[in-house]
């Protein structure tokens, strides 16, 4: 490799990109290859408005056009200069539905000199859906894609899907024809959500919220409450606290409140809209909570290119294993880390779900990633990364369950100043949890000097002692690293689990 190479990219994978021409927005997205959980390169977007009087006219609007043509020009510069061999193109409701679109398209194919895919509604929700389900471990609910000119649904069963149904309900749109007017607004989405039966087999389960409109709501909802964790994937509302909050939202559409200041100017018109589409479809629906996704129709066409083997993987595992790839100094080991504490699991007396097991083998796979840190640092750039990496498949609490478990390995098991944001986001149980696997990490990393081949060999063992209930064996020839440390960190373990613990040097 020459220096010129960049040395932070994963090997084996080459540049993609995926150009979403939407009602109201146009984003360029630049992956950095075809995978299971994909980082992004670049992110652009423009706010065309190309559905903009679609509604009244039956047309695009001619400056949208103008706007989407020049953003077109430069997403094709920058998807050659950012090296993507791959491009592709996906145009929706606006471009399906307005008399000129076939006009827009043929210009916008000679722009790009590539084809564009105009994806009828059904396979928006396809493809919405693949987002959620590229997104989510195991998903059980409905997924609603709000779009600037349409609302797909469709019913998510694990990796099943049901057909999916599209209404004209975009965000856009409803404002438009309701012409301003939120209770005309509610009228027409009330009208138009009871069409479709759908959502009664929704009842108790997840909805799951797509769009850039309905996440505005969302880091809203976070602006609010003050949340400290601003990441847009997986964060879960109760069914009856976003039901409150979309009624605010709607009462006070034109609020000066500060924290509507986060939500830009174009989407904050619309918000109210996307309020009261999404009231409406909980009204339907009556599911049990609300989570939001990042994932969307361009990840979920993505996700339909893989192999059935890559659809399968685990995009939570799959992702932390690339970044011990790129920042660990052996990602053999931290594979070995994964498995050995899942192996000690029981000796503690824990139960996990399956859950719990994948956030601890991910807390592993991640446990060295700031070793080029100053040692006085790397706890908390170990928190700091993996709490606001992009990672998908993971819930809120587990991703501070995995960022608390690397900040307890470096700094040791008490709480302080930087833990309380996040603890109070993790559960009880996987903040006791986290310093578990932090103090086993604590202990065992201190024989393995980072590298693999001495963690299979060690283990714990129930003990016939009085005094004690565990003893952590080491083999003879491992017997050279005891020492003071060393019972110390076994001792810290000791206090924090209750359990009577020493070493036998075999």
């Amino acid at each position: 490799m020459t220096r010129s190479e960049a040395q932070g990219r994963l090997p084996g994978i080459a540049p993609v990109s995926v150009i979403d021409i939407g009602s109201n927005s146009i984003r360029l997205v630049v992956y950095e290859g075809l995978s299971r959980s994909p980082a992004i390169l670049f992110n652009e977007k423009v706010l065309c408005g190309l559905g903009k009087g679609l509604a009244s006219t039956g047309r695009m609007d001619e400056e949208g056009v103008r706007r989407a043509l020049a953003a077109l020009r430069r997403f094709r510069a920058l998807s050659e200069q950012a090296q993507a061999t791959s491009m592709y193109v996906l145009a929706t409701a606006a471009a399906r539905e307005a008399a000129n679109g076939p006009d827009f398209i043929h210009d916008a194919e000679a722009i790009l000199a590539h084809s564009i895919e105009v994806l009828s509604g059904e396979q928006e929700a396809l493809y919405s859906a693949l987002g959620v389900v590229s997104g989510f471990h195991d998903p059980d609910g409905i997924a609603g894609d709000l779009g600037g000119g349409s609302l797909e649904l469709i019913d998510i069963r694990g990796r099943e899907l049901g057909k999916g149904v599209t209404l004209p309900l975009g965000g856009l749109r409803l404002s438009e024809t309701a012409e301003g007017s939120i209770a005309k607004a509610r009228t027409i989405a009330r009208r138009l959500i009871r069409e479709t039966t759908m959502l009664e087999k929704g009842e108790g389960r997840t909805f799951y919220a797509v769009g850039g409109t309905w996440r505005n709501v969302a880091k809203l909802h976070m602006e609010k409450r003050n949340y400290p964790l601003h990441m847009m994937q997986g964060y879960e509302l109760p069914h009856d606290e976003v039901v409150r909050f979309l009624d605010e939202i709607i009462a006070n559409g034109d609020s000066r409140d500060p924290a509507w200041q986060a939500i830009s100017k174009s989407r904050r018109a619309l918000l109210p809209y996307g309020a009261i589409a999404m009231r409406e479809v909980l009204d339907a629906m009556k599911p049990a909570k609300v989570s939001f996704s990042a994932q969307g129709v361009r990840e979920g066409y993505l996700y339909a290119l893989l192999s059935e083997e890559d659809r399968a993987a685990d995009p939570l595992l799959a992702a932390a294993d690339e970044l011990a790839i790129l920042r660990a100094r052996s990602p053999e080991h931290a594979r070995e880390l994964a498995d050995w504490t899942g192996r000690m699991m029981p000796f503690f007396d824990i139960d996990e779900t399956v859950e719990e097991g994948r956030y601890r083998q991910a807390a592993c796979l991640l446990a060295d990633i700031s070793w080029r840190a100053h040692p006085d640092y790397r706890g908390l750039q170990a928190l700091n990364i993996i709490a606001h990496s992009s990672f998908i498949g993971i819930t809120h609490p587990g991703r501070a369950f995995i960022a608390l478990t690397n900040y307890y390995r470096f700094e040791g098991l008490n709480d302080d100043g930087q833990t309380g944001p996040l603890a109070a986001i993790a559960t009880e149980r996987l903040l006791q949890r986290a310093k578990l696997v932090g103090g086993l990490l604590r202990v065992v990393y201190l024989f393995s000097a980072s590298m693999p081949g001495v963690v299979d060999n060690l283990t714990f063992a129930r003990s016939s002692k009085p005094d004690l209930d565990l003893e952590f064996v080491v083999p003879p020839q491992y017997r050279g690293f005891a020492g003071e440390r060393l019972e110390g960190r076994l001792q810290q373990l000791a206090r924090l689990t209750g359990k009577r613990l020493a070493f036998r040097f075999e």
